[in-house]
């Protein structure tokens, strides 16, 4: 059975991270389900392109109530919106706590800092948000993508590539993970 991914899109959220992460996750043979966080219709993205969910939040946690990961693109309003719902944070702490991955990149890491998620955890984040990481994590600068257990963040649109790598790799191998890259020409041109 393929492994599943839910990315919540957001009003406002960083289109390239979203479209980026999701693309390279389908390449990878991951069932990705892209739930509008205030239900099915098209979604204003921060640099004004619209993109339209699979389905609203509220349908896709009813047909599945856990996916194998769960991922928070970034974009300020997007994440402002993420950090602000009660039932992401609900699922981002049942996703942490059986072990699942909860991931974010760009400034939704910030929404791990509003819901409590990834304590104690090394995290990373656009620049200008480091100042909301709290001193409840371990802030990384300098790499692309910072994993700590089942904790996967990334630095902004242009480490899309790289989170989506990475979250193929820990859902369904380095060998997909390296076929996907190569069929890319991420790198190796």
């Amino acid at each position: 059975m393929s492994k599943s991914a839910l990315v919540i899109l957001a009003q406002g959220a960083e289109e390239m991270e979203t479209v980026i992460t999701v693309d390279m996750l389908r390449r990878g043979g991951v069932t990705v389900t892209v739930a509008g966080l205030d239900g099915s219709d098209p979604v204003l993205c921060s640099r004004q392109i619209t993109l339209v969910p699979d389905k609203s939040l509220a349908d896709a946690l009813t047909e599945k109530q856990q996916y194998d990961a769960v991922i928070l693109p970034g974009g300020l309003e997007g994440s402002d919106r993420l950090s602000k719902s009660s039932v992401v944070g609900t699922l981002l702490k049942e996703h942490e706590n059986t072990g699942k991955i909860v991931a974010a990149i760009c400034a939704a890491p910030t929404a791990f800092v509003a819901h409590g998620v990834a304590k104690g955890k090394r995290v990373t984040s656009y620049p200008t948000t480091k100042d909301k990481i709290t001193s409840d994590y371990s802030y990384v600068e300098g790499e692309r993508v910072v994993v700590d257990d089942n904790i996967v963040t990334s630095r902004g649109p242009g480490t899309a590539y790289w989170f989506g790598l990475k979250l193929i790799e820990m859902l369904t191998g380095k060998e997909k993970a390296d076929q996907v890259e190569k069929g890319m020409i991420i790198t190796g041109y």
